[in-house]
């Protein structure tokens, strides 16, 4: 197989999710077990499709795995957790039931020759956006947030029933999970309607959750937020999403990180940028000038002649990534200003500087044929 996942699965990096799972059936059916008995290579070439569909499925997983390239991936950003990878598929699916419907009928039985009970699935992932400053987002900080979910019933502990003697063997599908159904030739398997592939059903429902076995609360936590964080990131805090029915495993809260506008600074990436205003005879003269950074105030040399427009580079003054993995740059963008409300005397003086300036103390792009020189000769060709 490929190191690269959509060359496993044969399809285009534009590809949408229909065309991934099409192609990720089509390698699961010619590559399961059951088809290729005893056959080592089958088996990983299906563990190789099996990876990259889990994570080309996944909208989260699947624009960390563009960003940062397969070798990256491979190394670490897929793992789950912080950082853009990993963050599992919303809505509380459970991957392994892709197999239940691909290989359930066709080879009356789950992926691998195992019980073909649905497992459980766990209870819906939860999406909290949070609100942060600059400085907050690269240092790091630690947020109270609170929302609402919903939470195993205490009553029944989760299991829906007022008592464990209320919980038996479904009579339908006799713990199964699944009914056979024939039509003509085919015999085909499904989930049981009854107990909704859970092989069990409850006769005495709990009276405070009626046998769902959760109910909706207000919860608040306490979140470390890791510095470096950037606008669009979250943060997964697994288990702390919806309860699961009747005892099934919490879904994940991902708290997706919002930074507010800064009144200096804007980031692009690991770098932050800034302008900084420079009286026009320092830009002339040279100077040194104190600016602002995260870490406090630090000085910076304006070299002689300076033009509007430059740009400085400040070493090690911008964010360090969550991962330190890259340490940005303060990028100073300096803009010269202009005197204005000039009294008398000091347009006087300004005049006879201007009369005492030639060619040699202009810059490089000042001393190319002016704009308006340009504009008049370009209208004399084209009227002559």
């Amino acid at each position: 197989m490929s190191n690269d996942f959509y060359s496993t699965l044969g399809v285009s990096r534009s590809a949408d999710e229909k065309e991934i799972k099409k192609a990720f059936r089509k390698l699961a059916m010619k590559y399961h077990p059951d088809r290729n008995p005893d056959n080592p290579e089958a088996e990983e070439k299906l563990k190789e499709a099996t990876k990259a569909y889990e994570t080309l499925s996944d909208p989260e997983k699947r624009a960390t795995y563009d960003r940062v390239g397969h070798a990256a991936y491979e190394q670490g950003m897929g793992a789950g957790g912080f950082g853009g990878g990993g963050f599992g598929g919303f809505g509380g699916g459970d991957f392994n039931d892709i197999f239940g419907d691909l290989f359930g009928q066709a080879f009356g039985g789950g992926f691998g020759g195992g019980s073909s009970r649905r497992q459980a699935r766990q209870g819906a992932n939860l999406l909290y956006n949070i609100s942060l400053t600059l400085e907050e987002a690269v240092k790091g900080c630690k947020k109270q947030i609170t929302y609402q979910t919903s939470v195993a019933c205490g009553s029944c502990h989760g299991k829906g029933a007022a008592k464990d003697s209320d919980i038996v063997t479904c009579g339908s599908c006799h713990g199964q999970g699944q009914v056979r159904m024939q039509q003509g030739f085919f015999v085909m398997q499904q989930t049981c309607p009854d107990c909704q592939g859970t092989g069990k059903q409850i006769k005495t429902p709990c009276p405070d959750c009626h046998g769902v076995g959760k109910k909706q609360e207000q919860q608040t936590l306490e979140i470390s937020i890791p510095a470096g964080v950037d606008d669009g990131d979250r943060v997964r805090l697994a288990g702390k999403g919806e309860a699961g029915k009747n005892g099934s495993p919490s879904g994940d809260l991902f708290v997706e990180v919002r930074v507010k506008p800064h009144d200096i600074f804007t980031r692009n990436g690991a770098d932050l940028h800034m302008e900084v205003p420079v009286s026009m005879v320092s830009a002339a003269l040279g100077d040194e000038i104190e600016i602002p950074t995260l870490d406090g105030k630090i000085k910076i040399k304006i070299a002689e002649g300076t033009q509007s427009g430059k740009m400085l580079r400040v070493r090690g003054k911008g964010v360090t990534t969550v991962q330190g993995r890259m340490q940005g740059d303060l990028i100073c963008r300096i803009i010269v200003q202009t005197p204005v409300n000039l009294n008398n005397e000091q347009k006087d003086l300004l005049k006879q500087l201007q009369a005492t300036l030639g060619s040699n103390n202009s810059s490089s792009e000042a001393k190319k044929k002016g704009f308006f020189d340009k504009v008049k000769d370009d209208l004399k060709d084209l009227f002559d």
